[in-house]
C-alpha cells in the first residue's frame, strides 16, 4: 500500500499581508480566498464576529476544494475602539473619520483564526471510488492586542488616507505599512494586528496534525 499523500495546505484568504505571514514558515501551502458575507449579525459581540467569519470561511474552503485531505486557514480581523467593531472603511471619508476616533487613544486588534481539515478514510485498495468524509474538524481561537496611536492632525490624516493603503484595512490603517508610524505602543503580539498570529496558527495547525515547520511530504 503506498504511503498516505500530505493534505493540501490551503490560505483561506486574499489578503497579500496574510499570505506574507503564513509564508514565513516555509511550508507549501494555496491561497483560495473564501467569498462569505462579512457583515455584522444585530447585537454581535466583535469577539463573536471574528470568530464566527474565520469557521465560516475555514468550512467555505474546505467545501470548495477538490481534494479528498486538505486543510484550511482562515482568519477575519477587526479593531474594536469604545465596544464598536471598525472593519474596513466604506470609502475615504470613512477612513478619515475612523482615524479621526483612533487619533491619540488605544484601540483593540481582535483576529479570530481557524483551521478545519477534511480527512480523506483510507484507502481499502479496492481502486473504486473515494468518498470524502462528512465529518470535518475545526479548531479557532481569538487574539487581541492593545494598540495605542499618537494625536493625529487634520494634516496627518489627509495624507495618510491619500496613499490609499487605510481603504482595504480594518480600522484604516496597516501597521505593517506607512500606517505603524501612527502607532505609538502596542501590547501583545504584532503579527495579530497585521492579520495572523503565527504563534496562534501554529497551534491550531497542529491541532490538524500538520507541523507547519515541518515540510508536507
Amino acid at each position: 500500500m503506498p504511503p498516505p499523500r500530505p493534505p493540501v495546505l490551503i490560505l483561506a484568504s486574499g489578503s497579500p499581508r496574510r499570505r506574507e505571514l503564513l509564508g514565513r514558515f516555509g511550508i507549501a501551502f494555496e491561497t483560495r480566498p473564501a467569498d462569505v458575507d462579512e457583515r455584522a449579525q444585530p447585537g454581535e459581540s466583535p469577539e463573536h464576529l471574528v470568530r464566527r467569519l474565520a469557521v465560516a470561511k475555514a468550512e467555505a474552503a474546505i467545501a470548495a476544494a477538490p481534494e479528498p485531505d486538505v486543510v484550511a486557514l482562515a482568519a477575519d480581523t477587526v479593531v474594536v475602539l469604545d465596544g464598536e467593531t471598525l472593519g474596513k472603511p466604506t470609502d475615504a471619508d470613512d477612513a478619515t473619520a475612523m482615524l479621526g476616533r483612533l487619533s491619540g487613544r488605544t484601540h483593540v486588534v481582535l483576529t479570530g483564526m481557524a483551521v478545519a481539515r477534511r480527512t480523506a478514510p483510507p484507502d481499502d485498495g479496492s481502486g473504486g471510488e473515494v468518498e470524502l468524509a462528512p465529518a470535518v474538524q475545526v479548531a479557532v481561537e481569538v487574539d487581541a492586542t492593545e494598540v495605542t496611536f499618537v494625536e493625529l492632525t487634520d494634516a496627518d490624516i489627509a495624507w495618510y488616507v491619500a496613499t490609499g493603503e487605510p481603504l482595504d484595512k480594518a480600522g484604516a490603517y496597516g501597521i505593517q505599512g506607512r500606517g505603524g508610524v501612527f502607532v505609538s505602543s502596542i501590547r501583545g503580539n504584532h503579527d495579530n494586528v497585521v492579520g495572523l498570529s503565527l504563534v496562534t496558527a501554529r497551534r491550531l495547525l497542529a491541532e490538524a496534525s500538520v507541523d507547519p515547520l515541518r515540510p508536507l511530504s
